[in-house]
């Protein structure tokens, strides 16, 4: 059984809108937020994938050539008559104090 109820109707109607126009809202304010975001990381020093790569790629063949002129040194050393002791780094002075 169904009733023809006009106050009933209306205030579906009105819900539905309702409804519609708070979705609307909320995409609305998820898009703003995501383009503060957006700004406030891209202001940040941040690095690309790819940057990231190829300095990732130049440290590792810095870190090869290190040892490859390592193992020279150590073959140069060995050549002049035995590797030399490295100099003990100073020790730091302590501060003097008004104590």
């Amino acid at each position: 059984m169904q009733t023809d109820n006009r106050l009933f109707d209306d205030f579906v109607k009105f819900v539905n809108g309702a409804a519609g126009t708070v979705a609307g809202m909320a995409r609305e304010g998820e898009a703003a937020a995501r383009e503060r975001a957006k700004t406030w990381i891209g202001g940040l020093d941040f690095v690309s994938r790819d940057e990231f790569d190829a300095i990732k790629a130049m440290a590792a063949a810095a870190r090869d050539e290190n040892d490859a002129l390592k193992v020279r040194i150590e073959a140069l050393e060995a050549q002049i008559g035995g590797a030399r002791p490295a100099p003990k780094a100073a020790k730091p002075k302590k501060p003097q104090g008004d104590a």
